[in-house]
């Protein structure tokens, strides 16, 4: 019953086959899923402070603060002192992220037409629309 009910278990296995073929698809610029998903929450016109970014991602602070180690470290984000609130942390996309992100966005697209082509009778804006809404 539980292999054939289970709505946690077939969006796990869903996540766990799209994280991979994003992750093969992402892989020749050094970056996962989840590292393109985690640079591109940032890619806006004010740096966002880490309470939000990890609200978008679902993820705690914790975790947050361990996923942007590695991409500071490769230089591609700064992890700044919020000067509105000297306490909190404000993070930066650098110009070497930007440009990461411009050569790596028309892959991800890319990506996501040929997943969605594979299935046409799978309404996709709909698909996301429900999963937006459960989450």
């Amino acid at each position: 019953m539980v292999r054939d009910h289970c709505l946690c278990l077939h969006v796990q296995r869903a996540a766990r086959v799209l994280a991979r073929r994003f992750d093969d698809a992402l892989r020749p610029f050094g970056l996962t899923n989840g590292q393109f998903s985690l640079l591109m929450s940032l890619n806006r016109p004010e740096p966002p402070p880490m309470g939000p970014v990890a609200s978008l991602l679902a993820m705690d602070r914790t975790t947050l603060t361990a996923a942007l180690k590695p991409l500071e470290r490769q230089g591609l984000l700064d992890v700044k002192k919020d000067p509105s609130d000297g306490r909190g942390r404000i993070l930066v996309l650098t110009d070497k992220g930007r440009s990461l992100l411009a050569r790596a966005v028309p892959v991800w697209q890319s990506t996501h037409k040929e997943i969605e082509s594979q299935a046409p009778a799978i309404d996709w804006d709909l698909l996301r629309a429900t999963l937006h809404s459960i989450s």
